[in-house]
């Protein structure tokens, strides 16, 4: 019976029909009960706080491992009052410094030396005591045959419902590069450095086998890529770390790995002021930040700080309040959508000082991001605009700013929607929008994973418009993209253009590669144009059509 109906049949045994919850007996309890409470008393007390220990007490316990001079531990407690901290290290030298630190307390912090390879956990920590355990960029450092006893003693003071919180160095990051160059590989994956220390750097599939090895199943995990630019010597550095988190195992099979594991996180570029690349990358503070929202709520009971501020952005004729996220938790922050790129700065620009470029077509922006100033400087003159992300957190972002920024009728042309490149769902709901295709698709700084190339291009080519013969060359459907060259360089982006149809009409700064006197996007640099500003030297302007 539904509630409703058995509330109705309730309310109609009216009064005289009273339901009766306790018994009318008055015997009380038996003589043998009485003596047995008694006897037993702190037993049952001790069932009780055993019960409600964590109800009574919100204490959480963390094990920070490899905690260094200190970089997680003390923003830790000051954002959360409730959070007690072991901190170990294999350095003396680390532990010192951080008994040493102004902030430190005995009553918020136990620091100890420990080498996770040899000694016990359990000697220092009590079995099954430990709410979290952070282990940032610490595991890369131990040799990879001896990475399993590591997590075995990690399971030893873990709570069976604790989370392992984890962010290394990922394949592909810059400084293995560099140590390859160097020659400096001990086994695959694994280097020394020039000071001696050594740093394994990790694959999703290899981190993911070796916690399910020894006993853990993956509750997040994602690829993370930054691109540091220092201007003054345009050099651009890419940084890679794996970024997880990890429970115990239930024993249950799960598919997650076929789901989750190709999946790629990247992160926005930093500006840096001349040799401070290194040193203002902050992967090991802020660790909280966007490991997981969710997770840090559950695990700390409190919600994140309030993580986004406002910024002005001026065109000609224009100007936009843009909400985005806060170049403090920049680093740390899984989404690249959640800041605005130089090279949106530089299309959006071009946008709103060639209105005719876009006058009258329908134009498709991809990976918009939470700005999408590039798709409001278009929507004015243009007859449609469709503003995309694949991240659903940049696009509610991007709508927020949309809809604060543009008001009817203007507003009315603007979409905003979710698109995966490759997803077929996706491409099938931006068809539904518009069938005909778009005469202009944007893209910046969209170029630079090399996974994410073919299905960029395959997506493009699956929603441009066809092509009209009758018409001339810069009137023809165009795909435009303004980026810095990263990981992805320009035959990469060339060779996988031609594979799904594209060709290279014209680029920037070289100008047009058949006849550079009748370049397109030359055309879109009035000479002795004062505000003609690039916002960075290294960013190039690509302009392909469907062959």
């Amino acid at each position: 019976m539904e509630s409703s109906n058995v509330l109705k049949a309730v309310n109609q045994q009216g009064e005289a029909q009273k339901i009766q919850i306790y018994s009318n007996s008055k015997t009380g309890v038996s003589p043998f009960w009485r003596d047995k409470y008694e006897r037993d008393a702190k037993k049952y007390w001790d069932v009780f706080y055993k019960r409600h220990q964590d109800r009574g007490a919100r204490r959480k316990d963390i094990l920070e491992i490899g905690c260094g001079a200190g970089n997680t531990i003390f923003p830790l407690i000051a954002t959360y009052p409730d959070v007690f901290v072991h901190a170990c290290d294999f350095s003396p030298r680390a532990i010192n410094l951080v008994k040493t630190h102004k902030e430190f307390t005995e009553t918020r912090i136990d620091a100890f030396v420990c080498d996770l390879t040899a000694d016990d956990l359990s000697k220092h920590i009590s079995p099954s005591s430990i709410n979290i355990v952070t282990m940032i960029f610490v595991l890369s450092a131990v040799s990879p045959e001896k990475m399993p006893s590591v997590l075995q003693n990690i399971r030893k003071v873990l709570k069976p419902s604790g989370y392992v919180l984890f962010r290394d160095y990922a394949v592909g990051d810059l400084a293995q590069e560099r140590l390859t160059d160097k020659d400096q590989k001990i086994s695959e994956n694994f280097y020394v450095r020039g000071d001696g220390t050594r740093a394994f750097y990790f694959s999703n599939d290899f981190l993911m086998s070796l916690f399910k090895e020894n006993g853990f199943d993956v509750k997040e995990i994602g690829l993370c890529c930054k691109q540091v630019e220092n201007r003054s010597r345009e050099l651009v550095m890419n940084r890679r770390w794996v970024q997880a988190v990890f429970c115990f195992s239930d024993g249950l099979n799960s598919s997650f790995h076929e789901e989750t594991s190709s999946k790629v996180d990247l992160i926005g570029q930093e500006v840096l002021e001349p040799h401070s690349a290194e040193n203002a990358l902050g992967l090991v503070n802020n660790f909280e930040v966007d490991i997981s929202e969710g997770l840090a709520f559950d695990m700390f009971g409190i919600s994140p700080s309030d993580d986004k501020e406002m910024i002005e952005v001026k065109l000609k004729g224009c100007s936009f309040k843009i909400k985005v996220l806060s170049k403090e938790y920049q680093h740390t922050c899984r989404s690249t959508g959640l800041m605005l790129w130089e090279s949106a700065r530089l299309m959006a620009a071009i946008l709103a000082r060639n209105p005719t470029f876009v006058a009258g077509k329908r134009v498709l922006e991809l990976g918009s991001g939470c700005a999408g100033i590039c798709s409001m400087a278009a929507v004015g003159s243009a007859d449609l605009v469709v503003a995309t992300d694949g991240d659903q957190r940049a696009l509610d972002l991007l709508t927020e700013n949309v809809t604060s920024n543009l008001t009817p009728p203007i507003l009315s042309k603007l979409i905003t929607k979710r698109l995966e490149w490759g997803n077929r769902d996706h491409i099938e709901a931006i068809k539904d929008v518009n069938n005909g295709g778009f005469e202009i698709i944007l893209g910046t700084d969209v170029t630079y994973i090399a996974e994410a190339i073919l299905p960029l291009f395959a997506t493009a080519k699956e929603l441009i418009s066809p092509s009209n013969k009758g018409n001339r060359e810069d009137q023809q459907p165009a795909l435009i993209l303004c980026h810095v060259f990263r990981r992805v360089d320009e035959p990469s982006i060339l060779s996988a253009a031609s594979q799904c149809g594209f060709r290279i009409i014209d680029k920037w700064p070289v100008g047009n590669p058949a006849d550079p006197c009748k370049s397109i996007i030359s055309s879109w640099f009035p000479k002795n144009d004062s505000e003609n500003d690039i916002p960075c030297s290294a960013l190039n302007i690509m302009y392909f059509q469907v062959e």
